[in-house]
């Protein structure tokens, strides 16, 4: 088994960390710089920071506190929200990310995923998916999990990373902020189906929902936010209690 990675997710709206269930009741959970400070001393792998209103508000991501956060950083920095093209790319790694998440804007245009791969390479590109199951198909939402489309969800995966995609985070609605566990069938289904990492997100709230997403699933990496927001999960401690399950931690 390859070594799996724990990556904590801000998601930012008025330039504060916020946290929400099933995308919606969204409550402060603190300061985006600080709490980047934290993460990283406690042995995080890698931060993911999501403006999640800037698609649905028409504007581009806060470029000023990516600077911020990025210079408190030593792992790699994943931006997203907004993006829709080349410049706002350009911009947010002169910012200090060290790849950017795309996700409403590649639905409504897949060729911008072969796009940000010519220019900055597939490593750079993460394809961002909200998912949520509606009459038992796990069917992909838009506009900060607003909008379903009509695309499902493993074969928009499979048709990414045919793109160029060199990361897909697969956020699961239907668990977001339930502290319920991850979804295993559907992360299973796209991690079996594609051939780049896969990084599962929505549902975490204790340590055994990490070890049975990476023991049931090819997932990668797992993503939480508010547990660690809140102080409920220490990342050490939860590497620690990794590897006495025999899973291999960064």
């Amino acid at each position: 088994m390859l070594k799996k990675r724990i990556i904590p997710c801000l998601d930012i709206k008025d330039g504060r960390t916020v946290k929400g269930i099933r995308f919606i009741d969204i409550k402060d959970a603190g300061d985006p710089v600080e709490l980047a400070k934290i993460y990283a001393s406690q042995g995080a792998d890698e931060l993911v920071f999501l403006d999640i209103t800037a698609t649905i508000e028409n504007r581009k991501t806060l470029a000023g506190l990516v600077e911020r956060i990025a210079a408190e950083l030593n792992i790699p920095f994943t931006v997203g929200g907004g993006i829709n093209t080349i410049g706002d790319v350009a911009v947010l790694l002169k910012a200090g990310a060290d790849k950017i998440s795309v996700n409403s804007a590649a639905v409504r245009n897949p060729r911008l995923i072969k796009e940000l791969a010519g220019e900055f390479g597939s490593q750079c590109v993460v394809v961002a998916i909200d998912t949520n199951k509606i009459d038992n198909d796990w069917i992909v939402y838009v506009d900060g999990g607003r909008t379903p489309v009509k695309l499902k969800t493993a074969q928009w995966a499979l048709e990414a990373a045919e793109l160029g995609a060199g990361e897909i985070l697969l956020t699961s609605m239907a668990n977001d902020g339930t502290k319920s566990g991850f979804s295993i069938d559907i992360t299973a289904e796209v991690s079996r189906n594609v051939d780049i990492p896969v990084i599962a997100s929505g549902g975490a709230g204790k340590m055994e929902h990490f070890k049975s997403v990476f023991l049931n699933t090819d997932c990668s990496a797992a993503l939480a936010a508010s547990i660690f927001h809140y102080g409920e999960i220490n990342i050490r401690e939860l590497k620690e209690y990794l590897i006495k399950e025999n899973i291999p931690v960064r």
